[in-house]
C-alpha cells in the first residue's frame, strides 16, 4: 500500500512517518540534523496565519518549515494506515 505524501500535505493535527527525502545540498543536510531520517514521525502541529510556515513536532522539537522544504519530504500518513 503505497500513500506517500508530500510533508507539506499532511493534515494539521495528523501524524506521518518519513519515507524519503528528495533535497539535496545545504538543505537535505539540515534536514537530516533535524533528525528528519527514514521513520522518524512527524506531527503537523498548525500553520503560521499566512499558511507558511508550518510547525511539526519532530523528535520532540517544535520546527517550523516552509511549504518548500516540506514538499520534498514525503511521509505515509499513519491515519490512513
Amino acid at each position: 500500500m503505497n500513500n506517500l505524501i508530500p510533508l507539506n500535505m499532511l493534515p494539521i493535527g495528523t501524524t506521518g512517518r518519513v519515507k524519503m527525502l528528495l533535497s539535496d545540498g545545504k538543505t537535505r543536510r539540515r534536514m537530516l540534523d533535524l533528525g528528519l531520517i527514514q521513520g522518524t514521525k512527524v506531527e503537523a502541529l498548525r500553520q503560521s496565519p499566512s499558511g507558511d510556515p508550518t510547525a511539526y513536532n519532530i523528535r520532540g522539537a517544535v520546527i517550523a518549515l516552509r511549504s518548500d522544504e516540506a514538499s520534498k519530504i514525503f511521509v505515509e500518513n499513519m491515519q490512513i494506515i
